[in-house]
């Protein structure tokens, strides 16, 4: 990995970087994992991200999951472990997420900002989704300046179910109020096929023609001049700064640190099963009521 500016110092572990004809690739690479997010892995694409935008030699980025799945979601089991670290007072060395209201702001504000880091690079990104592009991983591609998934991937927010808010907060401007309450109240998701017709993404294609529908069409972004490129991406986001995009983002981050500190019995049974049974169970029993947890758009 080439260093950005002398400050990565180390080789990415949970991610892979290469750059080719004007665009760079950046992988989510925990498959094993089905690339679920932790802080490691949210740096390494932050910094990879600001090394893309460094070099003169990448016009264009894309953005992808090794393996199965785009991103399946934040990785819930590191999440619930908490940071542990006590002080010889017994108190946490560190804020700890879901204990005050003030600590989660903080946690989640400290997580968007690898998030946010997309929109505010000069060159475009390129979300290429496949599989699974859950939770936190629709918080990565809703980010990003164009969004071309499979037409078979899956895509939504399963835990506005009983475990949070989404903390960065583009679904509004993707599909509008009712499409984003309709897929936030219910936590259901949908195929790339259909994300295509509510505004969620750009294009689908068929599993095996993913990989080179994104290729040509990075390839075509690519060939116009980073500064054009920049030009065209600022201007456009300025807009979405115009209708509140940056507010809603830290207002979404209060909204998650409320929600995580509801006592209702979804997320209270979501905890307990948690501490009693594991991350498996609490899931099974979380989505059990909503059957496949599909929602069809129907028409087109």
């Amino acid at each position: 990995m080439t260093e950005y500016r002398g400050k990565w110092l180390y080789e990415p572990e949970q991610i892979l970087f290469e750059v080719e004809d004007a665009v760079a690739t950046i992988t989510f690479n925990r498959p094993d994992k089905r690339n679920a997010l932790n802080g490691k892995m949210l740096k390494e694409m932050h910094d990879a991200l600001l090394e893309a935008d460094d070099r003169m030699d990448v016009n264009a980025i894309v953005l992808c999951g090794a393996g199965k799945d785009f991103c399946a979601g934040y990785d819930l089991e590191q999440a619930y472990e908490g940071r542990g670290e006590k002080t010889k007072l017994g108190n946490y060395q560190y804020r700890e997420a879901g204990k005050r209201f003030d600590d989660d702001c903080f946690s989640m504000e400290r997580t968007q900002q690898y998030t946010l880091i997309i929109p505010a690079i000069h060159k475009p990104v390129i979300a290429k989704v496949h599989g699974n592009c859950l939770a936190g991983g629709t918080d990565i591609a809703l980010s990003c300046d164009l969004v071309i998934m499979a037409d078979d991937a899956r895509i939504g927010f399963p835990a506005t179910r009983a475990n949070g808010s989404p903390p960065a907060h583009m679904w509004i401007y993707h599909c509008g109020p009712q499409w984003a309450k309709r897929m936030l109240f219910t936590g259901d998701k949908m195929t790339g096929a259909d994300a295509v017709k509510i505004g969620l993404a750009l294009e689908s294609w068929p599993a095996a023609e993913l990989d080179a529908a994104v290729d040509a069409l990075a390839r075509r972004v690519a060939a116009v001049d980073q500064e054009l490129l920049s030009a065209h991406k600022r201007i456009v986001n300025l807009a979405l700064e115009q209708m509140g995009a940056g507010t809603i983002q830290r207002l979404a981050a209060e909204a998650d640190a409320r929600a995580h500190l509801a006592a209702g019995p979804r997320r209270t049974q979501f905890k307990s099963d948690m501490k009693e049974h594991g991350l498996k169970v609490a899931l099974t029993n979380r989505d059990a009521p909503f059957g496949d947890g599909y929602v069809r758009v129907k028409g087109s």
